[in-house]
């Protein structure tokens, strides 16, 4: 049975016409309230994956659950429907289960915390904080093991469950929750600050309707919602065609020697609401790199895209949902059967951002943009000190952002734009390692008109023995470039022994023993280029030849020749240019390196892994 919301006041909430200038101050209000969210849980937390990297994502609901200001998409649907139980004043929801919550939330180290904010006994708003826990039990430190069959063994798994009931403290269930993580102290102090973040926003709601009243608020909320589905409809409309339109990408690898794993979209236009269906995309992996992908969460996915590629300035919500029919197979990699384990589903969530931005922009291509939202890298280190302390890092690294039709990608960014680096300083300062370079990886972005952004280079020189375990892609199959750009380069992780012996890795591994002394290089993926790189201005090329961005020889990718100076050779650069114009080129609007076979014949001399394995069902059919 779906939740029940128990109301003292059943008197029905009246429709006011809300004034312009009334709805932009309650709307900036909320802004600030969803701001305000994030500085108290930094300022709150312990472990550095959310106190200094963000991993942690807030939101504002109206009483219906609809996402009102927020990041990640509305996950409130989902838990109604599946909570049997009543919701009431003073209580508070905890709950990180993906199958309670249809995938709202998408792997077990994901707590969510949900409040419901009453006014004289009626349900005005609800307010709710998920953030990364960089441990709760499991196999491995860390609680994403790679090789895990099943959900069980990631970790522990919280159904929806009150922390509050009724305004009173269920200690014993945290206690017996927390005695679960290898890391208590950061889980609890995690867990504190998504529930002050939660009670921060409830504040700021009950603020604004003491102000204007519990009518005019809820009437500017529904406003919001109505004045977003507007915009996007119009935003659809203007964009999407009624010819469907197919694009496919891969996850290199599940990390046991299996891969690659396609996922694949078509859209299509019918009337006024967008159809985005997965058919097409392989069945879920034994390992755990499945994606339990919430339809909800993808209509946000798909709704933020549309706003920052064609008007930045609409606020985002709920609002737009009804015009958005999201179609994904059963046991599928984006929506597995339980108990499918889902602890490294990041590699496929990213991948989804690379997959709209092909579907959209294959009909308008002069909004296309390159790959490079292809996964977010993440690197744990776990062990005992000298003083035989436990420690235990995770950390999420950055990748080269995609060339887009205006300018070229940042260098080494996040997947996610609200998420920082963990300084340096910090990771020296609580963790028995030093970082001996941290630096962009020149040429390593596409070459384009508009360069792909390079990715990063990071050498941990580890100064305790302990555990490592790598989650990364873009290793095997590359980010593509669009309309003539070329894919960025790929991800590669090297360990060095404190003798200087290296050995390539592999970029998804649990476990790799590290000695004192030893280095581990981890260098991930670029961005995609966009546009001719013959296009670029060569004085550009040489400036960030000059910046150590791109190497004088990887200036030819641009059909341009540094002169011993520094400075661009101008005969020597037109007469390259007019060679490489004279050969030509492939002309096809993605250049993804190769076909997913050539990949494969070419794999262990380019990046000196092994190619992944075709995957059992990929077997079955070519037999």
């Amino acid at each position: 049975m779906p939740a029940q919301i128990i109301q003292a006041n059943l008197t029905p909430f009246s429709p006011v016409e809300i004034d312009p200038v009334t709805l932009d101050i309650i709307e900036n209000a909320l802004r600030n309230a969803r701001i305000e969210m994030d500085a108290t849980l930094v300022r709150t937390a312990m472990s550095p994956g959310i106190r200094e990297q963000g991993d942690a994502f807030p939101l504002i609901a109206d009483p219906d659950g609809k996402m009102i200001v927020g990041q990640f998409g509305s996950f409130i649907d989902g838990f109604l429907r599946g909570f049997d139980g009543t919701i009431e004043e003073g209580d508070m929801i905890l709950l990180s289960d993906p199958y309670s919550c249809e995938g709202a939330v998408s792997h077990s180290n994901d707590w969510l915390v949900l409040l419901p904010v009453y006014r004289e006994g009626r349900l005005v708003a609800w307010t709710a904080m998920f953030g990364h826990q960089s441990d709760i039990g499991g196999k491995v430190a860390g609680s994403m093991p790679i090789d895990a069959r099943s959900i069980f063994e990631e970790g522990v798994r919280i159904p929806p469950v009150k922390i509050y009931a009724k305004g009173e403290y269920n200690e014993d269930l945290i206690k017996l929750v927390m005695h679960q993580t290898r890391k208590p102290d950061w889980c609890a102090a995690d867990l504190n600050a998504l529930i002050a973040s939660c009670r921060v926003a409830a504040r700021r709601v009950e603020e604004m309707c003491r102000r204007f009243g519990d009518d005019v608020y809820v009437s500017a909320t529904t406003a919001l919602l109505a004045r977003n589905h507007r915009a996007m409809k119009s935003l659809i409309e203007s964009s999407v065609g009624i010819d469907k339109v197919t694009f496919e990408d891969y996850i290199c690898d599940d990390g046991v020697g299996y891969g690659p794993y396609k996922i694949k979209c078509t859209m299509w236009r019918e009337g006024e609401k967008v159809i985005l269906d997965f058919a097409g995309t392989d069945p879920q992996s034994d390992a755990s790199i499945n994606f339990y992908l919430n339809e909800n969460m993808f209509k946000m996915f798909f709704g933020i895209y549309m706003i920052m590629v064609f008007d930045p300035q609409i606020m985002f919500n709920d609002g737009f949902y009804d015009l958005i029919d999201v179609r994904i197979p059963e046991g599928s990699l984006l929506k597995p059967r339980y108990p499918a384990a889902l602890s490294g589903r990041t590699h496929a969530l990213g991948r989804i951002f690379d997959i709209l931005g092909g579907l959209l922009g294959q009909r308008t291509p002069e909004f296309l943009c390159a790959a490079g939202f292809s996964s977010s890298p993440h690197l744990m280190y776990s062990g005992r000190d000298d003083q035989g302390e436990w420690f235990q890092l995770f950390q999420i690294g950055f990748g080269g952002i995609p060339g887009k039709p205006f300018g070229d990608g940042p260098d080494g960014h996040s997947l996610w734009p609200g998420f920082t680096n963990v300084p340096n300083e910090f990771l020296e300062r609580y963790f028995p390692l030093r970082i001996e370079r941290y630096e962009a990886i020149a040429d390593s972005g596409g070459a384009g008109k508009f360069r792909g952004g390079n990715g990063i280079l990071m050498s941990y020189r580890f100064l305790a023995a302990g555990t490592v375990s790598i989650h990364d892609d873009r290793w095997f199959t590359y980010p593509w470039g669009v309309n003539g750009g070329r894919p960025g380069a790929r991800a590669r992780k090297i360990h060095e022994t404190a003798d200087g012996k290296q050995t390539i890795v592999a970029n998804k591994l649990d476990s790799l023993a590290v000695e004192a002394g030893d280095l581990l290089h981890f260098i991930t993926w670029g961005g995609g280029g966009w546009g001719d790189p013959l296009e670029r201005d060569p004085a550009l090329v040489a400036k960030e030849v000059r910046q150590g961005l791109v190497t004088a020889e990887g200036a030819k990718a641009y059909g341009v020749v540094i002169a011993a100076n520094g400075s661009v050779d101008e005969a020597a650069t037109v007469k390259l240019r007019d060679e490489m114009r004279g050969a030509g080129t492939s002309g096809e609007l993605f250049d993804r390196g190769g076909t997913i076979d050539e990949l494969r014949a070419r794999c262990e001399a380019e990046t000196g892994l092994a190619p992944p394995r075709p995957p059992v069902w990929h077997q079955a059919v070519a037999a």
